[in-house]
């Protein structure tokens, strides 16, 4: 997947995707803006060959460690003056099941 914006947010939503391949490789390339990537447990985000120039990586710790990887995805390409966000999907208030 190729991902090119500038000044923009790109929402990555895959904690409800239906998952066929074992690897997802973004290229990246993205000035002033943000990569917010939504996951769940069981997906594992490699930003090792990323290149940044004044951009931030904020990863969360895996909330289930012990899950089995069934998704691996690699970001590479590049970022400058914005930020990449990999996260957990929010819990809703109020929600009843």
């Amino acid at each position: 997947m190729e991902i090119r914006s500038a000044w923009g947010e790109v929402t990555l939503d895959l904690a409800r995707a239906v998952i066929t391949h074992d690897t997802l490789h973004i290229d990246l390339d993205m000035r002033a803006g943000a990569l917010k990537v939504v996951t769940r447990p069981g997906i594992v985000v490699d930003t090792d060959s990323l290149a940044t120039s004044y951009a931030e990586v904020k990863t969360q710790r895996a909330v289930d460690p012990g899950a089995p990887v069934v998704l691996r995805v690699e970001i590479t390409g590049g970022i400058s003056w914005g930020q990449v966000v990999v996260r957990s999907p929010r819990r809703r208030l109020g929600r009843r099941s």
